[in-house]
Protein backbone atom coordinates (compact mmCIF):
# COMPACT_ATOMS: atom_id res chain seq x y z
CA UNK A 1 0.00 0.00 0.00
CA UNK A 2 1.71 3.03 -0.85
CA UNK A 3 2.12 5.92 1.63
CA UNK A 4 3.23 8.41 -1.29
CA UNK A 5 2.06 12.14 -0.71
CA UNK A 6 -1.71 12.63 -2.51
CA UNK A 7 -1.10 14.82 -5.67
CA UNK A 8 -3.69 15.96 -8.36
CA UNK A 9 -5.96 13.50 -9.10
CA UNK A 10 -5.61 11.65 -12.61
CA UNK A 11 -9.37 11.08 -12.50
CA UNK A 12 -12.22 13.78 -11.00
CA UNK A 13 -15.37 12.16 -11.64
CA UNK A 14 -18.17 15.33 -10.16
CA UNK A 15 -21.76 14.04 -10.25
CA UNK A 16 -22.00 11.73 -12.32
CA UNK A 17 -25.03 10.07 -13.49
CA UNK A 18 -25.53 7.43 -16.52
CA UNK A 19 -28.24 5.89 -17.75
CA UNK A 20 -29.56 3.84 -20.30
CA UNK A 21 -33.10 4.81 -21.75
CA UNK A 22 -35.47 5.65 -18.47
CA UNK A 23 -32.94 3.06 -16.47
CA UNK A 24 -30.57 5.02 -14.15
CA UNK A 25 -27.44 2.82 -13.21
CA UNK A 26 -25.53 5.98 -11.62
CA UNK A 27 -26.90 8.97 -9.60
CA UNK A 28 -24.16 11.68 -8.77
CA UNK A 29 -21.67 9.81 -8.36
CA UNK A 30 -18.02 11.94 -7.02
CA UNK A 31 -14.63 10.31 -7.16
CA UNK A 32 -10.70 10.41 -7.11
CA UNK A 33 -8.51 8.58 -8.20
CA UNK A 34 -4.73 10.40 -7.37
CA UNK A 35 -1.74 9.39 -9.51
CA UNK A 36 0.63 6.94 -7.66
CA UNK A 37 -2.36 5.34 -5.22
CA UNK A 38 -4.66 2.62 -5.85
CA UNK A 39 -8.44 3.28 -5.42
CA UNK A 40 -10.97 0.04 -4.41
CA UNK A 41 -14.32 0.44 -6.14
CA UNK A 42 -16.38 -2.42 -4.43
CA UNK A 43 -20.02 -3.18 -4.45
CA UNK A 44 -22.62 -6.06 -5.01
CA UNK A 45 -22.75 -7.23 -8.75
CA UNK A 46 -25.41 -4.85 -10.68
CA UNK A 47 -23.97 -1.84 -8.36
CA UNK A 48 -22.86 0.31 -11.67
CA UNK A 49 -19.04 -0.47 -11.12
CA UNK A 50 -18.50 -1.27 -14.71
CA UNK A 51 -21.11 1.28 -16.27
CA UNK A 52 -18.86 3.82 -13.85
CA UNK A 53 -15.49 2.63 -15.66
CA UNK A 54 -16.92 2.11 -18.86
CA UNK A 55 -18.60 6.06 -18.79
CA UNK A 56 -14.69 7.16 -17.81
CA UNK A 57 -13.91 5.95 -21.48
CA UNK A 58 -16.82 6.60 -23.42
CA UNK A 59 -18.44 3.46 -23.68
CA UNK A 60 -21.73 4.27 -21.17
CA UNK A 61 -24.14 7.33 -22.06
CA UNK A 62 -23.57 10.17 -19.57
CA UNK A 63 -26.51 11.99 -18.77
CA UNK A 64 -24.99 14.28 -16.26
CA UNK A 65 -22.24 15.16 -14.58
CA UNK A 66 -18.36 15.72 -15.40
CA UNK A 67 -15.32 13.37 -16.01
CA UNK A 68 -11.96 14.96 -15.76
CA UNK A 69 -8.90 12.88 -16.73
CA UNK A 70 -4.98 14.76 -16.20
CA UNK A 71 -6.76 17.58 -15.76
CA UNK A 72 -8.77 17.55 -19.29
CA UNK A 73 -12.67 17.57 -18.83
CA UNK A 74 -13.73 14.71 -21.39
CA UNK A 75 -16.90 16.13 -21.74
CA UNK A 76 -15.67 19.23 -23.41
CA UNK A 77 -13.89 17.55 -25.45
CA UNK A 78 -15.24 17.35 -29.31
CA UNK A 79 -13.83 15.76 -33.10
CA UNK A 80 -9.93 15.91 -32.90
CA UNK A 81 -9.16 16.65 -29.46
CA UNK A 82 -11.23 14.04 -28.19
CA UNK A 83 -9.67 11.48 -31.10
CA UNK A 84 -6.72 12.28 -29.98
CA UNK A 85 -6.91 12.14 -26.09
CA UNK A 86 -8.53 8.48 -27.06
CA UNK A 87 -5.24 7.85 -29.07
CA UNK A 88 -3.02 9.07 -26.43
CA UNK A 89 -3.94 5.72 -24.57
CA UNK A 90 -4.03 8.49 -21.19
CA UNK A 91 -6.91 5.71 -19.92
CA UNK A 92 -6.61 2.36 -20.38
CA UNK A 93 -9.04 -0.92 -19.49
CA UNK A 94 -8.06 -4.53 -18.12
CA UNK A 95 -10.82 -6.53 -18.61
CA UNK A 96 -11.64 -9.44 -16.44
CA UNK A 97 -11.26 -12.16 -18.69
CA UNK A 98 -8.18 -12.20 -20.40
CA UNK A 99 -9.16 -15.18 -22.63
CA UNK A 100 -11.90 -13.10 -23.89
CA UNK A 101 -10.68 -9.64 -24.44
CA UNK A 102 -7.29 -10.93 -26.30
CA UNK A 103 -7.72 -11.87 -30.22
CA UNK A 104 -6.40 -15.59 -30.09
CA UNK A 105 -5.17 -15.18 -33.53
CA UNK A 106 -2.74 -12.39 -32.63
CA UNK A 107 0.93 -13.32 -31.19
CA UNK A 108 1.51 -11.68 -27.70
CA UNK A 109 3.69 -9.26 -29.65
CA UNK A 110 1.52 -8.00 -31.67
CA UNK A 111 -1.37 -7.72 -28.65
CA UNK A 112 1.04 -5.84 -27.05
CA UNK A 113 1.83 -3.26 -29.70
CA UNK A 114 -0.96 -2.61 -30.88
CA UNK A 115 -2.05 0.36 -28.61
CA UNK A 116 1.27 2.34 -30.35
CA UNK A 117 0.13 1.43 -33.84
CA UNK A 118 -3.39 2.76 -32.69
CA UNK A 119 -1.25 6.01 -31.59
CA UNK A 120 1.44 5.82 -34.71
CA UNK A 121 4.25 4.61 -32.70
CA UNK A 122 7.28 3.82 -35.57
CA UNK A 123 7.85 0.07 -35.63
CA UNK A 124 11.10 0.38 -34.07
CA UNK A 125 10.04 1.86 -31.06
CA UNK A 126 7.19 -0.51 -30.89
CA UNK A 127 9.43 -3.47 -30.71
CA UNK A 128 11.35 -1.68 -27.62
CA UNK A 129 8.46 -1.02 -25.81
CA UNK A 130 7.01 -4.18 -26.21
CA UNK A 131 9.98 -5.95 -24.81
CA UNK A 132 10.10 -3.43 -22.26
CA UNK A 133 6.20 -3.72 -21.23
CA UNK A 134 6.64 -7.71 -21.45
CA UNK A 135 9.46 -7.35 -18.83
CA UNK A 136 7.43 -4.98 -16.50
CA UNK A 137 4.80 -7.40 -15.93
CA UNK A 138 7.30 -10.22 -15.47
CA UNK A 139 6.79 -12.47 -18.45
CA UNK A 140 10.19 -13.96 -20.62
CA UNK A 141 10.42 -12.54 -24.22
CA UNK A 142 10.22 -15.69 -25.37
CA UNK A 143 6.77 -15.53 -25.21
CA UNK A 144 6.44 -12.78 -28.01
CA UNK A 145 5.51 -15.23 -30.73
CA UNK A 146 2.61 -17.30 -29.05
CA UNK A 147 -0.82 -16.86 -29.27
CA UNK A 148 -3.27 -16.72 -26.23
CA UNK A 149 -4.36 -19.93 -26.52
CA UNK A 150 -0.64 -21.31 -25.36
CA UNK A 151 -0.69 -19.36 -22.58
CA UNK A 152 -1.62 -20.20 -19.02
CA UNK A 153 -4.43 -18.20 -17.21
CA UNK A 154 -2.35 -16.14 -15.56
CA UNK A 155 -0.11 -15.16 -18.32
CA UNK A 156 -2.62 -13.68 -20.11
CA UNK A 157 -3.67 -11.24 -17.78
CA UNK A 158 -0.26 -10.29 -17.44
CA UNK A 159 0.32 -9.96 -21.08
CA UNK A 160 -3.33 -7.85 -20.73
CA UNK A 161 -1.72 -5.86 -18.00
CA UNK A 162 1.27 -5.24 -20.35
CA UNK A 163 -1.25 -4.01 -23.47
CA UNK A 164 -2.64 -1.90 -21.20
CA UNK A 165 0.72 -0.36 -19.95
CA UNK A 166 2.67 0.12 -22.82
CA UNK A 167 0.78 3.23 -23.98
CA UNK A 168 2.42 4.69 -20.29
CA UNK A 169 -1.02 5.99 -19.46
CA UNK A 170 -2.15 7.93 -16.31
CA UNK A 171 -5.01 5.93 -15.30
CA UNK A 172 -5.48 2.32 -15.43
CA UNK A 173 -9.22 0.77 -14.64
CA UNK A 174 -8.70 -2.46 -13.67
CA UNK A 175 -12.63 -4.89 -13.91
CA UNK A 176 -12.19 -7.65 -11.57
CA UNK A 177 -9.23 -8.02 -12.87
CA UNK A 178 -8.39 -11.86 -11.39
CA UNK A 179 -12.03 -12.70 -10.51
CA UNK A 180 -11.04 -15.85 -13.39
CA UNK A 181 -7.76 -16.41 -11.92
CA UNK A 182 -6.57 -19.07 -9.12
CA UNK A 183 -5.41 -17.52 -5.35
CA UNK A 184 -2.11 -18.28 -6.88
CA UNK A 185 -2.03 -16.32 -9.62
CA UNK A 186 -4.31 -13.55 -8.49
CA UNK A 187 -2.22 -12.55 -5.37
CA UNK A 188 0.73 -12.83 -8.30
CA UNK A 189 -1.39 -10.02 -10.08
CA UNK A 190 -2.41 -7.86 -7.36
CA UNK A 191 1.11 -7.73 -6.56
CA UNK A 192 1.97 -6.82 -9.98
CA UNK A 193 -0.48 -3.88 -10.11
CA UNK A 194 0.74 -2.88 -6.98
CA UNK A 195 4.14 -2.68 -7.86
CA UNK A 196 3.08 -0.92 -11.40
CA UNK A 197 1.54 1.81 -9.64
CA UNK A 198 4.40 2.73 -8.10
CA UNK A 199 7.21 2.68 -10.95
CA UNK A 200 5.37 4.26 -13.33
CA UNK A 201 3.56 6.98 -11.10
CA UNK A 202 -0.14 4.94 -12.78
CA UNK A 203 -3.68 5.89 -10.80
CA UNK A 204 -5.33 2.34 -10.71
CA UNK A 205 -8.83 2.06 -10.20
CA UNK A 206 -9.48 -1.71 -9.29
CA UNK A 207 -13.05 -2.37 -9.56
CA UNK A 208 -14.02 -5.86 -7.47
CA UNK A 209 -17.09 -7.26 -5.51
CA UNK A 210 -14.84 -8.53 -2.96
CA UNK A 211 -13.43 -6.66 -0.03
CA UNK A 212 -10.11 -9.12 0.40
CA UNK A 213 -9.02 -8.71 -2.89
CA UNK A 214 -8.24 -5.38 -1.99
CA UNK A 215 -6.83 -5.48 1.77
CA UNK A 216 -3.25 -5.70 0.44
CA UNK A 217 -2.88 -3.09 -2.29
CA UNK A 218 -5.73 -0.43 -2.06
CA UNK A 219 -5.04 3.13 -0.14
CA UNK A 220 -8.66 4.25 -0.41
CA UNK A 221 -11.96 2.48 -1.25
CA UNK A 222 -14.96 3.41 -2.69
CA UNK A 223 -18.13 1.90 -1.72
CA UNK A 224 -20.74 1.65 -4.30
CA UNK A 225 -24.21 0.72 -4.18
CA UNK A 226 -27.56 0.60 -6.56
CA UNK A 227 -25.60 3.42 -8.20
CA UNK A 228 -24.22 5.72 -5.57
CA UNK A 229 -21.37 5.93 -3.41
CA UNK A 230 -22.23 5.30 0.13
CA UNK A 231 -18.88 5.93 1.93
CA UNK A 232 -15.25 6.47 0.35
CA UNK A 233 -12.11 6.67 2.48
CA UNK A 234 -9.11 5.07 3.42
CA UNK A 235 -8.52 1.09 2.70
CA UNK A 236 -7.82 0.31 6.49
CA UNK A 237 -10.89 2.52 7.70
CA UNK A 238 -13.66 1.16 5.23
CA UNK A 239 -12.20 -2.37 5.80
CA UNK A 240 -11.99 -2.89 9.28
CA UNK A 241 -14.52 -0.19 10.75
CA UNK A 242 -16.82 0.92 7.50
CA UNK A 243 -19.56 3.47 8.48
CA UNK A 244 -22.16 2.41 6.53
CA UNK A 245 -24.04 -1.24 7.28
CA UNK A 246 -23.61 -1.73 3.96
CA UNK A 247 -19.76 -2.31 4.16
CA UNK A 248 -20.18 -3.74 6.74
CA UNK A 249 -22.40 -6.31 5.24
CA UNK A 250 -20.12 -7.19 2.21
CA UNK A 251 -17.14 -7.40 4.97
CA UNK A 252 -18.61 -9.97 7.50
CA UNK A 253 -19.60 -11.74 3.82
CA UNK A 254 -15.51 -12.20 3.21
CA UNK A 255 -14.71 -15.79 4.78
CA UNK A 256 -13.79 -15.78 8.26
CA UNK A 257 -14.54 -18.02 10.96
CA UNK A 258 -15.15 -15.18 13.72
CA UNK A 259 -18.40 -15.80 15.27
CA UNK A 260 -19.14 -12.27 15.79
CA UNK A 261 -18.72 -11.66 11.80
CA UNK A 262 -21.02 -14.39 11.04
CA UNK A 263 -23.43 -12.83 13.47
CA UNK A 264 -23.24 -9.73 11.82
CA UNK A 265 -23.76 -11.14 8.25
CA UNK A 266 -26.76 -12.80 9.93
CA UNK A 267 -28.27 -9.48 11.07
CA UNK A 268 -27.34 -7.74 8.36
CA UNK A 269 -28.47 -9.94 5.59
CA UNK A 270 -32.40 -10.21 7.17
CA UNK A 271 -35.23 -8.50 6.19
CA UNK A 272 -35.60 -4.80 6.72
CA UNK A 273 -37.92 -2.74 7.12
CA UNK A 274 -39.21 -2.81 3.45
CA UNK A 275 -38.65 1.46 3.31
CA UNK A 276 -38.94 2.43 -0.43
CA UNK A 277 -39.46 5.75 -1.97
CA UNK A 278 -37.90 7.92 -5.07
CA UNK A 279 -36.47 9.60 -2.24
CA UNK A 280 -35.09 7.12 0.12
CA UNK A 281 -31.99 5.82 0.93
CA UNK A 282 -30.66 3.06 -1.45
CA UNK A 283 -29.74 1.22 1.18
CA UNK A 284 -32.96 1.44 3.18
CA UNK A 285 -35.41 -1.81 2.01
CA UNK A 286 -32.27 -3.48 3.34
CA UNK A 287 -31.15 -2.10 6.31
CA UNK A 288 -31.74 -3.85 9.85
CA UNK A 289 -31.39 -0.09 11.28
CA UNK A 290 -32.79 1.62 9.11
CA UNK A 291 -36.38 3.93 10.12
CA UNK A 292 -38.47 6.88 9.18
CA UNK A 293 -35.36 9.00 8.55
CA UNK A 294 -33.85 6.68 5.77
CA UNK A 295 -37.03 7.98 3.56
CA UNK A 296 -34.94 10.68 2.84
CA UNK A 297 -31.58 10.14 0.67
CA UNK A 298 -28.44 11.00 3.11
CA UNK A 299 -26.15 13.14 2.07
CA UNK A 300 -22.18 12.45 2.40
CA UNK A 301 -21.41 13.67 5.56
CA UNK A 302 -17.73 13.44 7.11
CA UNK A 303 -16.80 10.51 9.43
CA UNK A 304 -12.81 11.44 9.54
CA UNK A 305 -10.20 13.11 7.91
CA UNK A 306 -10.86 12.28 3.81
CA UNK A 307 -13.38 9.64 4.85
CA UNK A 308 -17.33 10.08 4.34
CA UNK A 309 -20.29 8.45 4.25
CA UNK A 310 -23.80 8.88 3.62
CA UNK A 311 -26.05 7.30 6.08
CA UNK A 312 -28.72 8.37 8.74
CA UNK A 313 -27.36 6.39 11.95
CA UNK A 314 -23.53 6.47 11.27
CA UNK A 315 -21.88 5.32 13.67
CA UNK A 316 -24.80 4.56 15.99
CA UNK A 317 -25.88 1.71 14.83
CA UNK A 318 -22.54 -0.40 14.92
CA UNK A 319 -23.21 -0.51 19.28
CA UNK A 320 -26.27 -2.39 17.52
CA UNK A 321 -24.05 -5.14 15.86
CA UNK A 322 -23.71 -8.79 17.57
CA UNK A 323 -20.30 -8.76 19.66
Amino acid sequence: MSTATRTAPALRISGLSVGYGRTPVLAGVDLEAHTGEVLGLIGETGSGKTTLAKAVVGLAPVTAGRITVDGRELGALRGRELRAVRRSGAVQYLFQDPLRSLDPDLTVARLVGEPLAVAGVPRAERDGRVREALELVGLDAALADRTPGRLSGGQRQRVSVARAIVGRPRLLLADEPVSALDASNRNHVLRLLDRLRRELDLAVVVISHDLDSLSGIADRIAVLYHGRIVEQGPAQAVLERPAHPYGALLGAASPSLDPSRRAALALLRGPGPGITGPAACTFAHRCPFADRACAELPAPQPVAEDHSVACHHSPDWRTRLPR
